[in-house]
Formats: structure tokens, C-alpha cells, sequence
């Protein structure tokens, strides 16, 4: 990818994000993040579950970036190929951990989700999280549910088709991906995408500044 091309992706995500930033953040905040808290047990919030979905491990003393997200968010599937970049970049150094934060302006935001849940529960997230980016265009922003497409995807990835159909259809999946969405709003997360490195939320204001963040931990690792 050449960073030029990537500037202008990005720069034209973070406006996006920018302008949409406001109405999310109401959409999103109408449940109070103190209620969130108490509905997950009170007390601290972890960045990190044992349930996470983690792409990469690196082990303990790596950085630990998170991504709260939404398959359907345009500006996610703007930074997408920039995350992609960046975990090859820094291979062996970052533990990259991806938490579901649908958005309730898109329709297809939950079924996505459950999608890449119900992959995950086959040993295939990362697949059917791939696959639901590089095909955002074709279903993003659609005002009727894809589940049918986000089948069709499973059928191409190989997944066991009874067990994904018993998994999709299963509470406890959509429970999952709602558990992430409860602890992003406890965590403050209003927008997507939103990272966190080290457990400390960054603020995107250039197409750099998650790289950004990466080289100076490891600049000041001993």
C-alpha cells in the first residue's frame, strides 16, 4: 500500500468519524456507562477478557493494542488495511486483541458480530473477520439484514454449516458480542474505531498516530 494512497484513505476515515462522532456518541451513550459498569459488576473495567479475540500474541512483555469495532463502520474498514499493515510491521511486538462495539445506526452491525462469533466458536474468527471487511462495500450500510450473505461467507471459509447456523441462532452469541459492546461503554468507547494501547485509550487525529503510539513503546522499552 503506498502511504500516500493511505494518507487519504485515512485522513478521509477520521472525517468521517469526526462527523458522524457526535450523533454516535449520543446513539451510543443513551444507556448510561455507570449503569454498564454496574451491569457487568461494578468496579473496574477490563480492556483485555479472558474471551477477547486476540490475532496476534506476542506474549506479556509485547504492546497490546485493542480495537473496539464495528464490521460495518466505514472508518473501521478504512484503518482495516492500515491494521493489517501495521501487524505485519510489527510481528513478534504487539498483541493485537479485537472487541465487538456494533453500532446501533447500522442494521447489519449485530448480524456481522454474530457472524464472526459464530465462526470464532470453529476455531475461525479471524477469517470471517477478514472476509467481512474486504466485502464491506458490498453489504455496508444496507437497510436489510445480510445474514444470508454473512452465511454465504461461512460457506466459503468451509465452516461446519450446522454448527455455524446452531451457533448464530444461539442467545449466548449475540450475548458475547454484547458483553464487548457493554464493556467498551463502561470503558468510555463511543465511536469506532477506538483503540487502546496498553490499556490507555489513543486519540486518532492522523493516519499515523496508532504507529505512532507502537514506536514510541517500543523506543522507550528497556
Amino acid at each position: 500500500m503506498k502511504i500516500n494512497w493511505k494518507a487519504t484513505v485515512i485522513t478521509a476515515a477520521t472525517a468521517v468519524a469526526v462527523v458522524a462522532g457526535a450523533v454516535i456518541y449520543v446513539l451510543v451513550n443513551q444507556n448510561n456507562t455507570r449503569v454498564a459498569a454496574e451491569e457487568r459488576g461494578g468496579g473496574s473495567i477490563a480492556v483485555v477478557r479472558d474471551d477477547s479475540h486476540v490475532l496476534d500474541d506476542s506474549g506479556d512483555d509485547a504492546i497490546t493494542i485493542v480495537e473496539f469495532l464495528d464490521f460495518e463502520c466505514e472508518a473501521c474498514g478504512a484503518y482495516y488495511p492500515i491494521v493489517e499493515e501495521l501487524r505485519v510491521k510489527y510481528e513478534g511486538q504487539i498483541n493485537y486483541v479485537v472487541r465487538y462495539f456494533p453500532l446501533p445506526g447500522h442494521i447489519n452491525s449485530e448480524n456481522s458480530a454474530v457472524a464472526a462469533e459464530a465462526a470464532a466458536r470453529q476455531g475461525r474468527f479471524e477469517e470471517m473477520y477478514k472476509r467481512l471487511f474486504e466485502t464491506q462495500a458490498q453489504w455496508g450500510e444496507s437497510q436489510q439484514s445480510q445474514a444470508e450473505l454473512f452465511r454465504s461467507y461461512a460457506t466459503e471459509l468451509g465452516l461446519d454449516m450446522a454448527a455455524y447456523d446452531e451457533a448464530v441462532a444461539d442467545p449466548t452469541t449475540l450475548e458475547r458480542v454484547r458483553s464487548d459492546l457493554d464493556d467498551g461503554r463502561a470503558l468510555g468507547v463511543n465511536r469506532t474505531p477506538t483503540f487502546f494501547v496498553d490499556g490507555e485509550p489513543l486519540v486518532i487525529e492522523r493516519w499515523n498516530d496508532l504507529e505512532q503510539a507502537i514506536t514510541t513503546r517500543l523506543d522507550d522499552t528497556p
